[in-house]
Order: structure tokens, then C-alpha cells, then sequence
């Protein structure tokens, strides 16, 4: 969940920014004991450390920290629009400097990643106890949060702008198809419970299933394909009103944060804020996933691609289908559908990896680098593999504990130093 409850800043039409005229970024890290990296409830104690009180919301400059829906969760954001990512990764690593730096007296620290690799929900799920927790409960109560799905799920947002309703339209139309290619770049959480079974994306795979109770919150994930602002709030955000009605009668849910697609609109903002990124092992990582995807879906709602009809773009379940793939196998799950292939500029019936893919659109559609900020890394990733591969490498398919415990013992390190982790 994103802020569900929190008052958000509505701007006029006349000041909200165009296509890729700004950005928002948002990272979800752990707070963990110092010594076993065990989950450690301590976001409000931390924000009483720094402000004098466990208030909800924190600025620091350029980046504000706010809570999330348990106490083990600290998020850092943007502090309001940003007019270039370019040199967000600083800013973020400045953040957690100062985040581990106040954890230190609570013998915590941060630990990044998409979801803790042995946290034992039932057991260690609190919830955030302060404001906001009529939201946070009605969550609990409908969905039961003390799951992988609720409460142990570390993500990147990137919110991305539209002016007016055809801005809008394209850049949803063009989002819908870049999300199931992410988690071969952004698959960073291959252990839930001590275990891998398989699957490079565990975050997506329980998260994809977390309200299963009322299904049109999450739909396919992937988000269906509308034409316009109002098509949205009716077949989107009225369904899930619908839906949810009878088990929130007093509506505390009725609001588009309640909409757990992989990439949702947020009208009061005037943006998509796309939500299927796995956080990553620093924010020089996460940057780079960043600016990756938002290059290509650049490519695709304002280049000449944009000029398709998307009335023939691939269908939600086609799309949520590859997205099964590449959350099972990341870079190397293959990408055979002809119609996505086609508007991503693919003739005939070619069959690519996801990794593949991504290397040609990144050469076609580089993103704007010209002091490397994130080159390197997407090098990298697009050479090694997401974050997920990297640590099976270090750890293999069966660790112990211990073994587990001292590959995200390096990895947290990379947080510290806003270094890639490269792996045994």
C-alpha cells in the first residue's frame, strides 16, 4: 500500500507537470536488527529519534521519510516533484546515512531488498499504531495483513505525470505493457520463510494474490486498458468500490490508494504511480531500474510508437501471462507474444528472453546519462541478472540460516556504500 489514508497535495490542472516533466520516487527499506538482521519494529521509534516525536511524516531536504502500513517498514521519497532523476541516488544515499545513523542507538539499521528472506509474518507483523490506523485495520480486518502479501513486501514506486486526459490515456496505454517486463530487471526477493521454491519474484508472486478475498482490488496486476479518466473510475475504481462495499460499509477504504494494481492512477495527483518494482540492494540499483523503465515507457507514449493504434496493444491477460514468467524466471523468461513483440518493434514471430528484450530497447531508447549515474549499473544488471539472480549465485537453491543470514549481511552493505551487489 501507498500512503493509504494520508492527506496528498491536489494540484490544479494549470500546474500539474506534462508527460516526463518530473518525477516521483519512492523506496521501501526494512528495519532489522543490527546483529541478526532479524525484522525489527522500530519505524516510530526512529522517527521520534529524529523529530521528537513518532509522527508519520519526516522531510529532510529533497527527501521525506514517511511510515507504511507496519512498524518494520521505513519509506523514503521524493520531497515532492523531482525535474530530472538525476542525482536522486545521492539523495537517497545521503537518507539512509542519516537512517542508520539514528537506527544505530535502537541496535537497528536498514537492510533493502524486496522482501526479508526469513521473516515469519504470522508471528512478527505490527502494525503502525499511531495515525492512520482506522485505514490501516479496516486493511487488516477485510484482508488479514500478518501475510508475505501485506507485510513483508518492499517496493520502488516511480510516479510519472500526465497534463490532461490524452496524456493520460497514453502513458497508461504505454506503462500497461512495459510492467511485465520489470521484474527481469527489478527481481530482487528469491527467499520468503528461509526458502527458495523457484520463483525469482516472491514479493510479486504473494502480492499478485494478497486480496484474494475481493479480487477486483488487484485485479491481473497488470492494469486493464482504458481510454480516459472517466472509463478509469468507472470500470477501475467503481468496481473496486463495488467490491469492497460490503465488507467497509463506513467506505474508509473509497479512495484510489485502495487499488493495488501493478501501476495505478492517482488523479489527485495527476500521475501513474507504477508499483511492481522490487526495491533494490541500493539506490544507485534502484535509480538505475528507474530510469530504465521510465525510458522505455517514455519510447512508447511520446515517440513514434506512440502513434499505434492501442486498440490493438496485447491483452491484460496475455500481458498478465508474461508477467507470471518473467516473476518465476526473470530475464530468462521467454517472450512469444507476436502482438507485444510487434509494437516493441519486433517483426515476425521472434522469441526472446525478457533479458534480451530489455538490452535491445536500452540500446534503442538509452536513458539520459551523461555523468554515468546508472549506466554502470544497468550494465550490470543486464549482464548478471536482477538482484535475485545474483544472490542465488552467492547463496544457491538451499542455504541454511546462516548462510542466508551472511549473503544479506553483503548485500546490506551495498546500502550502506550505494555500491551493486555482485554476488559469490
Amino acid at each position: 500500500m501507498t500512503d493509504p489514508g494520508k492527506p496528498t497535495t491536489v494540484l490544479p490542472a494549470s500546474r500539474r507537470p506534462g508527460l516526463f516533466e518530473a518525477f516521483g520516487v519512492e523506496i521501501e527499506m526494512m528495519i532489522v536488527d543490527a546483529d541478526t538482521l532479524d525484522v525489527l519494529p522500530a519505524c516510530d521509534a526512529l522517527m521520534e529519534a529524529v523529530t521528537g516525536t513518532p509522527t508519520s511524516e519526516a522531510e529532510f531536504g529533497p527527501i521525506a521519510w514517511s511510515n507504511e502500513l507496519v512498524l518494520h517498514v521505513l519509506e523514503m521519497k521524493t520531497n515532492g516533484p523531482a525535474p530530472t532523476l538525476s542525482g536522486l541516488h545521492g539523495a537517497f544515499h545521503e537518507s539512509v546515512r542519516h537512517a542508520d545513523e539514528a537506527l544505530y542507538a535502537l541496535g537497528a539499521r536498514l537492510m533493502p531488498g524486496g522482501a526479508h528472506p526469513w521473516m515469519d509474518p504470522a508471528r512478527e507483523t505490527t502494525l503502525w499504531p499511531h495515525e492512520y490506523t482506522e485505514v490501516y485495520h479496516t486493511f487488516d480486518r477485510i484482508f488479514g495483513c500478518a501475510g508475505h502479501g501485506w507485510s513483508n513486501l518492499q517496493s520502488t514506486h516511480l510516479n510519472l505525470p500526465f497534463a490532461d486526459d490524452g496524456e493520460f490515456a497514453r502513458l497508461h496505454a504505454a506503462i500497461r505493457l512495459v510492467i511485465p517486463l520489470i521484474p527481469a530487471l527489478a527481481a530482487s526477493s528469491p527467499f520468503l520463510d528461509g526458502r527458495h521454491e523457484g520463483i525469482l519474484d516472491r514479493r510479486l508472486d504473494a502480492y499478485r494474490r494478497n486480496a484474494a478475498r475481493v479480487p477486483s482490488v488487484t485485479g491481473k496486476v497488470v492494469p486493464e486498458s482504458v481510454r480516459s479518466e472517466e472509463e478509469y473510475r468507472e470500470n477501475v475504481l467503481g468496481r473496486i468500490y463495488r467490491d469492497l462495499a460490503p465488507h467497509d460499509p463506513e467506505g474508509v477504504l473509497r479512495h484510489e490508494w485502495a487499488n493495488a494494481r501493478g501501476a495505478i492512477a492517482r488523479f489527485d495527483r495527476g500521475a501513474i504511480e507504477i508499483r511492481v518494482v522490487d526495491a533494490q540492494e541500493c539506490p544507485r540499483a534502484d535509480l538505475a531500474v528507474v530510469a530504465a523503465i521510465t525510458s522505455v515507457v517514455r519510447a512508447l507514449a511520446s515517440g513514434p510508437a506512440a502513434e499505434r493504434d492501442v486498440e490493438s496493444d496485447p491483452s491484460t491477460e496475455a500481458l498478465a501471462a508474461l508477467l507470471e514468467e518473467t516473476i518465476r524466471s526473470g530475464e530468462r523468461a521467454p517472450v512469444e507474444d507476436e502482438t507485444l513483440l510487434g509494437v516493441l518493434g519486433y517483426g515476425g514471430s521472434a522469441s526472446l528472453s525478457a533479458g534480451d528484450v530489455w538490452k535491445d530497447l536500452l540500446h534503442r531508447f538509452p536513458p539520459d546519462d551523461p555523468d554515468r549515474e546508472w549506466t554502470d549499473a544497468l550494465d550490470a544488471i543486464l549482464g548478471q541478472g536482477p538482484l535475485a539472480r545474483r544472490i542465488l549465485r552467492a547463496t544457491g537453491t538451499r542455504p541454511d540460516r546462516d548462510r542466508l543470514r551472511a549473503t544479506y549481511r553483503d548485500v546490506t552493505r551495498c546500502l550502506s556504500d550505494n555500491v551493486l551487489y555482485t554476488g559469490g
